[in-house]
């Protein structure tokens, strides 16, 4: 099941706990698994940092989740779902990389001078 979901992802949100080192650990597992079962180089994923309101219980620096995101050539974010923090943000941010990702992977062509005047054509005034 887990490869399925894998192979048809078109993106990842890949979270560890910050209280839990070795969820954190389990990252970079994860990213080679994801890249064995997409038989790709990169591929487009966001880290998170979860439970960041438990500043007490860390076991995690921010630090080592920023370093473990440019080790891996993604995004990295902490987040909090008790406190709401960063939860719509990760999301927003998973939905502009994804639109760049493809775009990158699969550029629109570039429109026909008569698509263009066609566009140009329609104007709406509210």
């Amino acid at each position: 099941m887990r490869g399925q979901c894998m192979r048809t992802g078109q993106g990842f949100l890949s979270a560890f706990s910050v209280i839990d080192r070795g969820s954190f650990e389990e990252i970079c597992k994860f990213q080679r698994q994801i890249l064995r079962v997409k038989d790709r180089d990169v591929f487009l994923m966001i880290l998170i940092g979860d439970k960041a309101d438990l500043d007490h219980q860390r076991q995690v620096t921010q630090e080592e989740g920023q370093q473990l995101a440019q080790q891996l050539k993604v995004t990295y974010m902490e987040a909090s779902a008790t406190i709401r923090m960063n939860v719509d943000q990760v999301f927003h941010e998973l939905v502009q990389v994804l639109r760049k990702f493809q775009e990158q992977e699969c550029p629109s062509p570039e429109p026909t001078r008569k698509e263009k005047d066609k566009k140009a054509c329609h104007c709406v005034i509210f």
